[in-house]
């Protein structure tokens, strides 16, 4: 992307679907990281994504395979694939030749969300994704769901946890939050004190930000009601990304009062978010920027994002700053 001078598909964990899109047996055909890809889940219940061509005459495993046991068969010729991508079965053949193998991708299903490890070097992954008590919890509601294709990089999305003064001037904001932040390896935590607009007035706020990557996000809200965005951005090719917003809340009262003040924290969101898209579309990277005091740690964010570049061709350059 020539607005962007880092690597176009950073190294680390993305969502690629939710579980509950994928029943035993299902197959589902995938775009990301500029790949064609498929995802399936055996019959078994195990969820498994490979490169998506048959190495035989290249058929979309994606558009007409079939779960068969513990296997993906190829609609053209029904060669079967087990989820280590190796040839199992050429139904009409005594040899099975030892090329026939389609790479495979590390997966995990975590927090209703099935994320695959993207590396430029195939290097398998070097931390996971965390477990949300949250997630599955009696006391929360379960996710409502929100996606968006945007033509920006990841890099770019994930700045936006560390910019304060965007706040007020983009999203009008009651006033521009103080934002704090640590790093711990492939985690950037920001803590965020802001005023939020209610009928009775202002009331004090806080967010709590977990930035695990480019492609795992939460953001914990606390104030007028407690809430928790997971959020994901999965590259799909040199000019798109998949966001995803998965809202919970915590249940009050009752029912009622729980959807109602839920859904006007989600339009909200949804709505500063939608203002940001524009401006992802158009802008471009400045590095160094020129920064001043009340911008928020957004050098220290760009010298956290230089790790996920690692063995990419170009990363000297990446989050430069």
């Amino acid at each position: 992307m020539s607005r962007f001078p880092m690597p176009r598909y950073p190294n680390g964990w993305f969502q690629v679907a939710y579980v509950d899109e994928l029943p035993p047996g299902g197959v589902k055909p995938l775009r990301y990281f500029g790949r064609d890809l498929v995802l399936f889940r055996t019959e078994s219940g195990v969820a498994k994504v490979l490169d998506a061509h048959c190495p035989h005459l290249g058929a979309h495993l994606g558009h007409g395979g079939k779960v068969k046991g513990d296997c993906l068969e190829c609609p053209f010729h029904a060669w079967k694939f087990d989820g280590a991508g190796t040839c199992v079965e050429v139904p009409y053949a005594k040899k099975i030749p030892p090329r026939a193998t389609i790479p495979t991708w590390h997966l995990r299903e975590v927090n209703g969300l099935i994320m695959v490890w993207h590396h430029a070097q195939g290097a398998p992954p070097s931390w996971e994704v965390p477990l949300l008590s949250e997630y599955g919890s009696d006391d929360w509601t379960p996710y409502e769901k929100r996606s968006w294709k945007i033509k920006t990089h990841n890099q770019e999305m994930a700045e936006n946890s560390v910019d304060s003064a965007h706040f007020l001037y983009l999203h009008g904001t009651q006033e521009m939050p103080t934002t704090e932040a640590e790093i711990v390896g492939p985690l950037l935590h920001t803590r965020s004190q802001t005023l939020m607009k209610t009928p009775q007035g202002k009331v004090k706020g806080e967010i709590d930000v977990h930035v695990h990557g480019f492609g795992f996000t939460t953001t914990r809200f606390k104030g007028i009601v407690e809430t928790l965005l997971v959020s994901s951005a999965t590259a799909i090719d040199e000019d798109y990304c998949e966001l995803r917003f998965s809202f919970m809340v915590r249940k009050m009262v009752n029912e009622g009062v729980t959807s109602t003040v839920g859904a006007a924290f989600m339009r909200e969101v949804s709505r500063q978010l939608e203002q940001d898209i524009p401006i992802w579309e158009n802008k471009i990277y400045i590095h160094p920027p020129v920064l001043v005091d009340g911008d928020g740690p957004i050098g220290m964010f760009r010298r956290w994002a230089k790790q996920f570049y690692e063995g990419h061709p170009g990363a000297d350059v990446a989050a430069a700053s």
